[in-house]
């Protein structure tokens, strides 16, 4: 068993630091509001600190799930940042889903204090997270990662080395390109069939045992059939993701139009008042046929 530090309880941190806990894994934990830290704690035991720092120091393994690029140099770098409190041989593994740039950039800087660096966004969202069954891509030296390995699986089903520093972040792009594309499809097929006056739910029980099969028809049609949308990864956070992703491809050449429209689609949502809905409220932006 690892001494680690879990550092960011959002939705998707705080059942992923739980299962380090169940697992036997010495757990400290930091959470910038720390009601929320104190709340992990009185329900898995361990620990909270009041910084990054205190949460880091003396653990192997530092694991960091917060929002975005600023967010996570707020909680790595600076004079309280979890690198000014990890021993050298000690390894950060980044779960936010952020650019590979500040991948890059937070591996050059970790082998410059002789720590170990792994970037490994998730995919599965909160109920893959609570149920200990997330995707986890990576990035970074192999034998960093095979040091990893045994306490990621913590609360993965599936992990997989994809290469040097940022390969995590670069794969998690790809996750949210087939996404957003898959999502806009369903929605597009539902609206069709609402329209044409079929049995939606038929239809989809239909082509779901074919060649149109996926996760989002499985588990989205119906919440979207009746207009459920307070749930799952929230809008604001897709076009979080797809504003990385896009910028990447301007840098890379990668051709994305369906993507681009996906994301001015959210758009259209977001104006709607759905920020915080879930990624199929696209459906919610098609009118029903008069």
């Amino acid at each position: 068993m690892a001494k680690v530090s879990f550092i960011g309880l959002g939705v998707m941190g705080y059942p992923m630091a739980g299962h380090l806990a169940a697992e036997g894994h010495e757990v400290c934990v930091y959470n910038r509001s720390p009601g929320k830290a104190q709340s992990w704690v009185a329900r898995f035991a361990g620990e909270f600190a009041a910084t990054p720092r205190e949460a880091a120091a003396g653990a192997e393994f530092v694991m960091t799930c917060v929002g975005n690029d600023d967010d996570l140099r707020s909680v790595v770098l600076g004079a309280d940042g979890a690198f000014a409190g990890m021993a050298p041989g000690a390894v950060l593994i980044d779960h936010t889903t952020a650019s590979a740039t500040v991948a890059r950039e937070l591996a050059v800087l970790a082998a410059e204090r002789e720590l170990g660096f792994l970037d490994a966004p998730v995919s599965g969202g909160q109920a893959g997270a609570e149920s200990g069954l997330l995707t986890v891509m990576v990035g970074g030296e192999a034998a960093i990662y095979d040091r990893a390995l045994p306490v990621i699986e913590a609360y993965a089903k599936m992990v997989r080395l994809m290469g040097h520093a940022g390969s995590g972040q670069l794969t998690k792009m790809v996750n949210q390109i087939c996404i957003g594309g898959l999502v806009q499809g369903l929605a597009e097929a539902l609206h069709f069939a609402q329209c044409a006056g079929l049995d939606a739910e038929g239809a989809m029980a239909v082509i779901s045992k074919g060649a149109a099969q996926s996760w989002q028809l499985e588990h989205r049609h119906a919440s979207m059939l009746a207009g459920e949308f307070e749930h799952g990864f929230a809008v604001d956070w897709m076009r979080k993701d797809l504003s990385i992703l896009l910028e990447e491809a301007r840098r890379n050449g990668a051709q994305l139009p369906v993507t681009a429209l996906v994301d001015q689609f959210y758009a259209d949502v977001q104006a709607m008042g759905g920020g915080r809905w879930d990624t199929s409220s696209l459906l919610a932006r098609l009118k029903p046929a008069k």
